[in-house]
């Protein structure tokens, strides 16, 4: 029977609320009695009913709030009922219907997943009407406490490989820095957008920002994989132009399906940081701050990992000051809405933005600022967050002053 804690069953709260019920009972007569209890109750309900397990099995899918089920049934007797019903009752509450002299199965269909159990000839309206009302909440509650466990365990792997997706970066010369901003989508699960920084003992810093299509947890995975793969690669001594020819050949290797592809950009500094590379596979160009913003050329752009195995991704030069901001993203950050019209942000409303900020010569102090401003513009634009995630990457050269 219902416990003395929690909600109180002596006045549930959802007598004006039309109840959908089915009834599963073989017996006319004890059917005929629950349905006059039913009239008698306060309750509004809809009632329906089956006569063996098999029919209810068929019938549980159709939204009902709460199965009244007969432990007597023509083709299962006892808890064999109550197991056929319990895994596919579509969130409905079960309460256990048991003769006199089979009280303690009740409390062993209670602890074997249903939510109350009535003994027949000792029910009356306000008993059954009571019984439904708990019931209800009661696996209402359970339904939301496995949702929230079920938010909290997504939250912590998400966690855990957003870890792995955006490591923090390995660098060892004082005048460069690194700044990082990560946010997931509208829906907020997580991505394949990673990125990564090394500096290799002769002091090249490689950096590389990717976005895997698409979204979920085997995107992130793969995510991972790539990015671990071409820090392994960077570790190694593998020569920069063959970086991303051998991260395609693990793509094409690792992914699920023949139509995911990651897009990415990659950029090898020279130790002297006066200059570097920069690779394209279908990603956009990055932004140079030196320190008036602009986008790079992306003339020398190749086409997305895995969509050609026989692709090819030029390396371009790049001439860099004394002092300089260079920031790579995915292209979440630039395809949200200007407004509720179609139009849509781009790179160049980007640099617009990015130009219009104050305070873009302050230094190294001011990155994280700067992007936290341009992150909170541009979903003001949007006219809400985003609907796919952000990955920002800025290294910058202390020059700026």
């Amino acid at each position: 029977m219902p416990p003395t804690g929690g909600p109180d069953p002596a006045a549930p709260p959802r007598d004006r609320e039309l109840m959908r019920l089915l009834l599963v009972e073989d017996d006319d007569g004890d059917a005929l009695l629950v349905e006059d209890l039913l009239d008698e109750s306060a309750l509004i309900t809809e009632l329906k009913r089956a006569r063996t397990v098999d029919e209810a099995l068929g019938m549980v899918g159709q939204g009902f709030d709460c199965v009244l089920l007969d432990l007597g049934l023509p083709d299962a007797y006892g808890l064999s009922a109550l197991h056929a019903l319990v895994g596919e009752s579509d969130g409905a509450a079960i309460i256990c219907l048991t003769g006199l002299d089979a009280e303690a199965s009740g409390m062993e269909a209670v602890a074997a997943g249903a939510q109350d159990y009535l003994v027949k000839g000792q029910v009356d309206h306000d008993r059954i009407r009571r019984s439904i009302g708990y019931a209800v909440e009661r696996r209402r509650a359970e339904l939301q406490a496995q949702l929230l466990l079920a938010q909290d365990l997504q939250a912590a792997e998400n966690a855990r490989l957003e870890r792995r997706l955006l490591p923090r970066p390995e660098l060892r010369d004082p005048t460069l820095t690194v700044t990082t901003r990560y946010r997931p989508g509208r829906d907020a699960v997580l991505g394949g957008d990673f990125f990564d920084v090394i500096e290799t003992d002769d002091g090249t810093v490689f950096v590389i920002i990717g976005d895997v299509t698409g979204h979920g947890p085997d995107e992130a995975a793969l995510g991972v994989a790539l990015r671990i793969a071409w820090r392994t690669l960077v570790l190694s001594g593998t020569a920069p132009d063959r970086l991303l020819p051998v991260l395609q050949a693990v793509l094409i290797r690792e992914r699920s399906s023949e139509v995911v592809f990651t897009t990415a950009c990659m950029a090898v500094i020279a130790p002297d940081r006066t200059s570097a590379r920069v690779w394209l596979a279908g990603h956009h160009a990055p932004l140079l701050f030196d320190p008036v913003p602009h986008q790079l050329s992306g003339d020398g752009r190749g086409p997305m990992l895995g969509l050609r195995e026989d692709a090819e991704w030029p390396g371009m030069p790049l001439v860099l000051g004394s002092g300089w901001r260079l920031v790579l993203f995915t292209d979440g950050w630039i395809e949200g809405k200007v407004g509720s019209g179609p139009e849509r942000l781009g790179v160049s409303g980007l640099v617009r933005l990015a130009s219009q900020l104050p305070g873009l010569t302050e230094g190294r102090t001011g990155t994280g600022a700067m992007l936290d401003r341009l992150l909170e513009q541009v979903e003001v634009l949007n006219e809400g967050p985003l609907q796919d995630d952000v990955a920002v990457l800025v290294i910058e050269h202390e020059g700026i002053q």
